[in-house]
Parts: C-alpha cells; structure tokens; sequence
C-alpha cells in the first residue's frame, strides 16, 4: 500500500493539470460553439485575474486587446508575453496555468483544434490569397491550420473563391452579401468579436455596409 500512494499523488496531479478551463472558470471563459473539429471559447479576463493549471490541444488566439500575461508550466517554468490588440497566434498543445499581469481585462477568441492536420488538405483550386490579394493576407500558415486576416473597404467585393472547413472570428462589425456559384446570396450581420463556423465551399464576398470590416479567417487542415 506504501507504494500505492506516490503513484495515487502522480495520478491525481496529472488528472489536475489536465481540467478543463471552462470547467475552471465558467464566469470567464465560455463556449461559442463546438463540434467534431473545434471547440471555440470566448475569453474575458479582469485585470490581475488567474486560471489554474489546465490544458488545451493546439489552438488558434485571436486578441481583441492589448495584454500582458504570465503562463506557468508543470514542471515550474513559467513564461512572460506581451501581444498586441488583434494579433493571431497558434499554440501546440499544452498544460499552463494563466495570470494576467496588467491593471485592465483581457479579451479574446480561442479556437482549439480537435483533430491532427495534414498540409496538403487545404489545398483549393480557388485560393483567396491568389485571386484576391488585396483582401487576403496569410497571418499563419503550418501542418494544422492556414490563418488569412481579410480586410474590405465599404462596398468593395472579392471574386469567386473557396476556403475548406473554416472558423471566421470577426474583429469589427459585418454586413456581408455572400454570392454562391449557382447565383444565390445569402446575407451575415455579425457583431464584433463574433465567431462563426463555415463548411468548405466557394463563395464571393461583398461588404455590403458603409464601414470597413476585417475578419480573421482560420481555415483547418484536416
């Protein structure tokens, strides 16, 4: 039984790093959506706030502030990083404990990743960064997701293109008109800090409102 009871200790710890952060903190941290491929949360963090040790698969951040944070590791290391107001990052999968060192809250979008990608599936005949330039700039690309930051003037449109299964995070407000191959349309009004899933297919985007919108667009390898 002696023997029992360091290895009880070790399993106890791991099955403590390995909670779930929405579990950990239901009032911050909530699900936008989930299904077979990612699970989206939605961060809101005070200043000075905390998260316990918790783990997450390779993910996606979008940032809509300014942030200082620390991130604390198992094995004690800990990790200090500063990002900007909309930037985009991708994380392998990893255990951390969270701190937010700054005087005011931090926000963002969290995409997880579900499954393993593999490069060459998101290949497209019709790729919006080809076609479209002026729109579409790759901000990440590797094995497990291709990431385009996509900005439209009002009223400007793109061209006939296509994206595989993607997650679309909206850093500004949006009214967009989404022309289809076979010549219907369908319109999206979504609010800043929105995040909505698109299966692959092929459409042509019109801002169709009087302010400029951006929209990050993170399209998975799968």
């Amino acid at each position: 039984m002696r023997g029992m009871l360091p290895m009880a200790v070790a399993l106890a710890a791991v099955a403590a790093f390995a909670q779930d952060v929405v579990q950990l903190a239901p009032d911050r941290v909530k699900v936008v959506f989930e299904n077979d491929y990612v699970r989206v949360l939605h961060f809101n963090e005070p200043g000075h706030s905390k998260l316990p040790m918790h783990s997450h698969p390779a993910y996606v951040t979008v940032g809509f502030t300014t942030d200082d944070s620390k991130y604390t590791f198992p094995d004690g290391k800990t990790s200090n990083e500063r990002t900007k107001a909309d930037d985009v990052t991708y994380s392998k999968g990893m255990t951390h404990a969270y701190e937010n060192l700054s005087d005011a809250a931090s926000e963002s979008v969290m995409v997880e990743l579900k499954k393993p990608g593999a490069a060459a599936a998101a290949k497209t005949a019709l790729d919006p960064v080809k076609l479209d330039s002026k729109h579409y700039k790759v901000v990440i690309n590797n094995d497990e997701v291709r990431v385009l930051r996509a900005k439209y003037g009002p009223h400007e449109k793109s061209v006939m293109h296509e994206h595989p299964a993607s997650v679309a995070v909206f850093m500004s407000d949006g009214h967009v008109k989404f022309t289809l191959p076979d010549g219907t349309s369908q319109d999206t009004n979504s609010k800043a800090h929105d995040a909505i899933w698109s299966e692959a297919g092929k459409h042509l985007p019109e801002n169709v409102g009087d302010k400029p919108m951006e929209v990050i667009v993170i399209e998975l390898k799968k």
